[in-house]
């Protein structure tokens, strides 16, 4: 996408769009845009074709979803949101385009909102959500009131999008389409930098000109990993254009060091310092050796920005956790069920590895449905790499809408590659066989964990049901 023709963020209002139309309003992140909207009084509606679970509060707080897209769903409308996945014959768009209507990217949409705000826009290849829900939170627990717009829903609060009345504006800033470079953000946090979405950039060095060059955008601070290779040489270039950053990471020379990280079931806790001052023991109530690092950068940016430390500690001992990330879904015949949105080799490794803490003694097993066919083939060995650390794998086929596979692409594939005995892993192309595969393969005490694409996180409420009949069919049970 060439952001040159978007609107950059500062040149518009949320009031100048008028009535908002958002094509597939029920996606996380239009659903996170429209809620924001709505609370912000901006008149919004939406079209759907299935009944996605953000719908249900979108009518509550007053908007319209018309579930089917069709030209008759802009009567009324003076602004269509379309996202990066909706084609431009999408009917609806030739509809707004025929009648003069005002047609933005939902990242220029977004922009319009954070006029006025402070904005601390979080980018990086993994970690982007985790770490804006807990800078939102810790920003909540300080009496701030941000606004806010994430690419999952805090569990506690089961929102994505909220128009605050503080000074501050918390954003995910999703590179995979190149849109972050129209955001004008205060603090700009970049979590890592690792090779994906290289059909959009082409290769790893550019893709690391584009951080860089989103990091430039901030008018107050930057605040990246410093453990990181591509981080590293993001450092060097802020220091070459004499941007003011800080650095955290366990990395000696951090600016915010973390050490004697201890993870469990219940969450990870770590001791730090700033600029070599202790800080003390902190602790989040999120498990993971990686959601220490989130934490992190969210710790780092608060005390930058003046937060006192017992309200970020408060916080983040308090964190309800994201839908999507480390979410259980609840336990049947003794088999507790899990989902997460890891799809990329690092995040899938990361989290197996934290779950199989939680598994104790039980198996680990994961139903994973890649996530895009080039991702999927480009990335294949590191994604084998990462299943391989459960004890079984079911692998669905590749989600990827609009994409084509070719010979020996996708799932099949991906299956083959992993480094498990044949009776450990198994290709299960179609959603309706996955629940009765489950139940063969799995007995009391295991962990089963639905992650990758999207659709799989409806997937959780399936297997517990299959699970609990089948509890009462010994006979059913592996």
């Amino acid at each position: 996408m060439n952001t040159a023709e978007l609107t950059p963020a500062g040149e518009m209002t949320a009031e100048d769009l008028g009535s908002v139309h958002l094509i597939g309003i029920g996606g996380v992140g239009m659903a996170g845009l429209a809620r924001l909207l709505l609370t912000r009084g901006v008149p919004v509606s939406g079209s759907e074709l299935r009944e996605w679970p953000a719908l249900a509060a979108l009518r509550a707080l007053g908007g319209t979803i018309h579930m089917a897209h069709e030209a008759s769903n802009l009567d009324g409308v003076d602004t269509v949101v379309y996202s990066t996945a909706i084609p431009q014959d999408h009917p609806e768009m030739v509809e707004a385009r025929r009648r003069g209507l005002r047609v933005l990217h939902r990242s220029e949409a977004l922009a319009a909102a954070m006029t006025d705000r402070k904005t601390i826009a979080v980018a990086g290849t993994h970690g982007k959500t985790t770490t804006t829900s807990i800078m939102t939170v810790i920003l909540q627990h300080a009496g701030q009131d941000p606004s806010f717009v994430i690419g999952g829903e805090m569990s506690a609060a089961g929102s994505n999008g909220h128009h605050g009345t503080g000074p501050h504006f918390v954003a995910e800033a999703d590179e995979h389409d190149r849109t972050f470079l129209i955001y004008r953000p205060h603090v700009a946090i970049i979590t890592n930098i690792e090779g994906d979405h290289l059909n959009n950039w082409g290769d790893l060095e550019t893709l690391k000109a584009g951080f860089l060059e989103f990091g430039g955008l901030s008018d107050g601070f930057v605040v990246t990993c410093a453990d990181g290779p591509g981080t590293e040489e993001l450092v060097e270039g802020l220091k070459s254009q004499g941007k003011t950053f800080y650095t955290y990471g366990e990395s000696p020379g951090s600016d915010l060091r973390i050490f004697d990280i201890v993870s469990s079931a219940s969450g990870v806790r770590y001791r730090a310092e700033l600029h070599g001052q202790p800080l003390g023991e902190i602790k989040l109530a999120l498990p993971g050796a990686h959601n220490a690092l989130n934490s992190a950068a969210t710790v780092l940016t608060a005390l930058k920005l003046g937060v006192e430390l017992t309200k970020v500690t408060e916080a983040l001992e308090s964190f309800p956790g994201v839908r999507r990330r480390f979410e259980r879904k609840g336990i049947a015949a003794g088999v507790r069920v899990y989902d997460e949105y890891a799809y990329h080799p690092t995040s899938v490794k990361a989290a197996l590895r934290t779950l199989r803490e939680v598994a104790g003694d039980g198996r680990l097993l994961v139903v994973f449905q890649p996530y895009r066919v080039y991702r999927t083939r480009d990335l294949e060995a590191d994604l084998a790499e990462g299943l391989a650390v459960a004890d079984e794998v079911i692998c669905m086929e590749v989600f990827g809408p609009g994409e084509t596979r070719g010979p020996g692409e996708g799932g099949r594939s991906l299956t083959a590659a992993i480094d498990l005995p044949a009776d450990r892993k198994v290709f299960v192309p179609d959603w309706e066989d996955v629940p009765a595969e489950v139940v063969r393969r799995s007995r009391p005490g295991d962990v089963v964990v639905t992650m990758g694409a999207p659709p799989i996180s409806l997937m959780g409420d399936e297997l517990l049901s299959a699970l609990a009949e089948a509890d009462h069919r010994p006979d059913l049970v592996g």
